[in-house]
């Protein structure tokens, strides 16, 4: 379910209080204004590629796509607190754009419903894609791009990602660290990376390694107290081996428990070599 940002707020301040730590703080009115909306096109720098694209967000929404006609990036910000503008800036091959930073000396007071969405489009040059946000929504389609290492940093997060198409050219290494979330990712065989390294709180997570891979891939996993998902096509060799506290474990179609800590799955062509850790929980093994 999608969190309004003064529920993500107050998620914060909860957890304070249950901490146990008292503050006095003082309240800051959160001042809306009418909805902006900022028309943003950033032309294919002259360096030569990869081009490093950072985006830095802090609370709201964010949509990634494929789709900017000759240009790196193209689409809109939305937002109704002037803070929120996005800063842009460009030097040699590093593209970034960043949240404006909002003043609030205490904790915020929000009598008004509070805006803040980007929706971008990329287009093909090749990229190191970085994303660092804290708590929000994301809905990211990064098939059919050229993304040559990709970068998740959030907090308490609800994301959905996916490889609709195969990369455009070979991926080094897709990293994503989230605090206590609900994320998706789907058709990660088109991602084409070489290594995958995930890293979360507590949560519930799909990791799903449908589509086409083209090479051997190796897959980190740590996680807090979560439910697992993995998902891989039939007829792809995997070995997976788990390391943790008390789980359940369920394996369905072409898995196999080959040891007790030791999964796989029989199949031909390139192959994903998985290592999970996790504080405990439940995980599921299954195919597409």
């Amino acid at each position: 379910m999608r969190k309004p940002l003064w529920i993500m707020f107050l998620s914060i301040a909860l957890i304070t209080m249950a901490c146990g730590i008292n503050f006095n703080l003082p309240v800051t009115e959160v001042k809306t204004g009418p909805t902006q909306t900022d028309e943003i096109n950033i032309p294919i720098p002259e360096s030569a590629p990869p081009i490093d694209l950072d985006l830095s967000f802090g609370a709201g929404k964010i949509k990634i796509n494929s789709g900017a006609e000759n240009s790196l990036l193209s689409g809109k910000a939305i937002y109704n607190v002037s803070d929120f503008k996005p800063e842009i800036e460009i030097e040699g091959r590093k593209v970034t754009i960043k949240q404006g930073n909002l003043n609030i000396k205490g904790f915020p007071n929000f009598e008004d419903k509070i805006e803040n969405e980007w929706d971008f489009q990329l287009g093909k040059t090749p990229v190191n894609l970085k994303i660092s946000a804290g708590a929000y929504s994301g809905q990211y389609e990064l098939g059919g791009l050229s993304i040559q290492n990709l970068e998740i940093m959030d907090g308490a997060s609800d994301v959905n990602l996916e490889f609709s198409e195969p990369n455009l050219v070979d991926m080094d290494t897709f990293r994503y660290n989230t605090g206590a979330s609900n994320v998706t990712l789907e058709g990660l065989g088109n991602a084409n990376f070489a290594t995958m390294i995930f890293r979360s709180g507590a949560g519930s997570y799909k990791i799903d390694f449908s589509g086409e891979m083209r090479r051997d891939a190796v897959v980190s996993i740590e996680s807090g107290i979560s439910s697992m998902t993995i998902v891989v096509p039939a007829g792809v060799p995997v070995n997976l081996t788990y390391e943790g506290g008390l789980s359940n474990i369920d394996i369905f179609g072409a898995w196999k428990k080959s040891s007790d800590a030791v999964y796989t799955q029989d199949g031909t062509g390139a192959k994903l070599t998985i290592l999970i850790k996790m504080s405990a929980g439940s995980l599921e093994l299954r195919n597409r």
